[in-house]
């Protein structure tokens, strides 16, 4: 999961707080070209206001427009895209089709389970979101799915929530500075580790937390599961090292280190012969990123940051990054 949805579950649950109904768009399935992925949600309040998206914007004003005087309150599936003059109507991209989940959540009924989900979350624990089709019964069951993912058996829908991917960042440098930018804006929870006061003091950048710790401790008590990912920046093998003994030793997701290829095979030979074995020295991405290529700090940067998307993208799609 990805901070927007995070932000949105949080909308619904202060919406329905104060006493507002609220519509809850999900993409179930999608066929040909389609702007959001499965799973995405668009919610909309009985005042007009609205949260997250299902489309580049082809669809919300034709949904926030139907709710206006909705025929029920039994969840619905909508499909948009499956005729010729639906298609030019809605103008969906290289004539792609989306079916969509909707249901009208109630302050009295459905309060208590949108927070069940919020809380999970928050708590970094995967839930499952059950929704009989027949009755609008929903069911919240914490689970230990690596991935979000829609799965429809009969007339339940259910989807896997994942909480929001963190990001550590070891070394304040400038590299580091961009890559907080971009991952930032990316949807990643991004924290930066510098031990060093003097780099520390020179941070200036609020959207990523500034840790003055030792990278080891702070990887094994707060980034350590399936959801997070490690990025070693500091060009001191001092600090790099101690954060990729420990990432390498955890279930991070993606565990990351710069510099030169010359650099990346001294730097496995010293974690080798700390005791680092083969199948986890082979998770390490090093040199890190894709080739672009790139030489300047913010060019680095985009590269480390797509080949982050990437990986969370195969985290939440396949349940594995590798």
């Amino acid at each position: 999961m990805n901070s927007l949805q995070q932000t949105i579950i949080g909308d619904v649950y202060s919406w329905l707080g104060d006493g507002q109904t609220v519509w809850l768009c999900t993409i179930l399935e999608t066929w040909g070209s389609s702007p959001r992925p499965v799973g995405s949600w668009l919610a909309v309040n009985d005042a007009g206001q609205w949260s997250g998206s299902v489309s580049g914007g082809c669809l919300e004003e034709d949904l926030i427009e139907r709710f206006r005087a909705p025929d029920t309150t039994i969840p619905r599936l909508l499909d948009y895209g499956v005729t010729d003059d639906d298609r030019e109507h809605f103008q969906l991209p290289c004539g792609g089709r989306i079916r969509l989940l909707v249901e009208h959540l109630t302050p009295d009924q459905d309060r208590n389970q949108v927070g069940a989900v919020r809380e999970a979350l928050m708590a970094r624990q995967p839930v499952a979101r059950q929704v009989s089709l027949a009755t609008g019964e929903v069911t919240i069951s914490v689970t230990e799915t690596p991935g979000a993912r829609i799965e429809i058996i009969g007339d339940q829908v259910c989807h896997r929530l994942t909480p929001q991917c963190r990001l550590l960042l070891v070394g304040a440098g400038e590299v580091t500075g961009y890559v907080a930018d971009f991952a930032t804006a990316a949807g990643f929870a991004t924290t930066v580790c510098e031990p060093r006061e003097r780099f520390a003091r020179g941070w200036a950048r609020p959207q990523a937390d500034m840790r003055e710790v030792l990278p080891d401790d702070l990887v094994m008590s707060e980034f350590s599961d399936t959801g997070c990912a490690v990025l070693a920046l500091a060009h001191d093998p001092r600090i790099d090292d101690m954060a990729l003994l420990a990432a390498l030793s955890s279930e991070c997701f993606y565990v990351g280190a710069m510099g030169s290829a010359r650099t990346s095979a001294a730097r496995r030979d010293r974690l080798q012969s700390l005791g680092i074995d083969d199948d986890s020295l082979a998770r390490l991405k090093a040199p890190i990123g894709i080739d672009i290529p790139s030489k300047t700090p913010p060019e680095i940067a985009i590269s480390v940051v797509a080949d982050l998307i990437a990986a969370r993208y195969r985290l939440l799609t396949f349940g594995s990054a590798l």
